[in-house]
């Protein structure tokens, strides 16, 4: 079906439902620019050309949506080599940071801060608006379109556990699941047209380390720390962006909260790849597990050595939702600490990447999630949705 024809069925649709003044139409593809893309050399401020400036340059850039609280700033990373891992001489070291390898990385935007509760909680708004467009048979998610579909979280089940140590719009957003988090990434793109996702740990990793080959960013000595990481807190994280940005314009890649990484954790660290140089994805560690998932930087609770360039965590799904009193345990939260340290960060590629890898970063990737997905749709404690542009209005703030 033509695309504007489809378009003026929604709005229909809605109108009979009376919540046309809440949806716009989608502008056409000749409307559209490419954000964070300039056609011509910066004069100033920090850039990447694409294929040597041939496709433009990368440039920082804010995407916002009008009275939300939905706003961050990706920055351009020039692709480089790094060495990920530690040495085994680096003070605090643990096992699951080597041996070290070469990974060969291309260009990409990454969020200049970690991911706010004001940002998270536009999200967490989906499910009553989901659930409200499924009751009058708005955007139904038919088997045809099931694939680009998402799920939402469901509401906190004891939300003042989860903030304790605050809910600020500009504290970052913890708790969620990695399910959960790719599912942001994969909302967000939906709204946006834009590739939004969870890094790689080498691309984490490559952006903590801003071109540094020491424990942290700005070097070996943790009395330095203080200046760029909130760290052995018992007060919880700071907003974000309080503390010195490291040589990239990025904040917090030390302390305040864990980051989700998109890699399985392995305890024997990076052995398969040692002494091997990479590129890419091929660096990647695919999950094949829902545990132990990897988490990187290090929270605000954590010691100098758990927050250095190399730090790594796995997740456990049977202790961080202890606490959890739901059967089968919720998909999308944890419940227990160190789950309460646990954040996201937004990457963006320089360019699309192709519909079977970007679905590697958005969908479900094992059996047994799926299974309790599933078993909570089918209990009407989830809900199904279609994230598009003409929904933006839908998760604006009410005056």
């Amino acid at each position: 079906m033509n695309s504007k024809i489809q378009n003026w069925l929604l709005i229909a649709a809605f109108s009979v439902a009376g919540l046309l003044p809440q949806v716009f139409a989608v502008a056409d593809d000749s409307e559209k620019k490419a954000i964070g893309i300039s056609p011509t050399k910066p004069d100033k401020g920090p850039f990447v050309p694409i294929d040597g400036g041939k496709r433009g340059y990368m440039v920082p850039y804010t995407q916002a949506f009008e009275r939300t609280n939905i706003s961050f700033e990706m920055i351009p990373v020039p692709g480089g080599e790094v060495t990920i891992g530690s040495p085994a001489s680096e003070p605090g070291r643990s096992d699951d940071e080597g041996p070290q390898f070469t990974v060969k990385l291309e260009p990409f935007w990454i969020a200049k801060t970690e991911l706010t509760w004001g940002e998270y909680n536009t999200f967490m708004r989906a499910y009553d608006v989901f659930k409200r467009l499924d009751s009058i048979g708005a955007r139904p998610v038919t088997p045809e379109v099931k694939v680009d579909a998402i799920t939402v979280p469901t509401p906190l089940y004891d939300p003042g556990k989860t903030y304790e140590y605050g809910d600020d719009k500009s504290q970052p957003a913890v708790t969620m699941t990695q399910y959960s988090a790719k599912q942001y990434t994969k909302w967000l793109s939906g709204l946006t047209d834009v590739q939004y996702r969870l890094p790689t740990e080498a691309e984490w990793e490559y952006a903590a380390r801003a071109g540094s080959k020491t424990a942290y960013s700005f070097g070996d000595d943790p009395a330095e720390l203080e200046k760029y990481a909130v760290f052995g807190s018992e007060t919880g994280a700071a907003k974000v962006g309080s503390k010195a940005p490291n040589a990239f314009g990025l904040h917090d890649m030390h302390g305040n909260v864990w980051e989700w990484t998109i890699d399985q954790f392995a305890a024997n660290g990076f052995e398969k790849y040692a002494g091997k140089t990479l590129t890419g994805f091929d660096a990647t560690h695919w999950p094949t597990e829902a545990d132990s998932r990897c988490v990187r930087g290090g929270g605000w609770q954590d010691p100098a050595d758990r927050v250095r360039s190399a730090a790594r965590m796995g997740s456990v799904d049977e202790e961080w939702k202890i606490e959890d009193p739901n059967v089968p345990l919720s998909p999308w939260w944890y419940t227990s600490d160190p789950a309460r340290m646990v954040g996201m960060r937004l990457v963006r590629s320089a360019s699309p990447l192709s519909e079977e890898l970007i679905r590697k970063f958005w969908e479900i990737d094992v059996d047994s999630i799926q299974e309790d997905v599933d078993a909570r749709l089918r209990e009407g404690r989830g809900v199904f949705g279609i994230s598009a542009p003409e929904l933006i209005k839908e998760f604006q703030r009410k005056k």
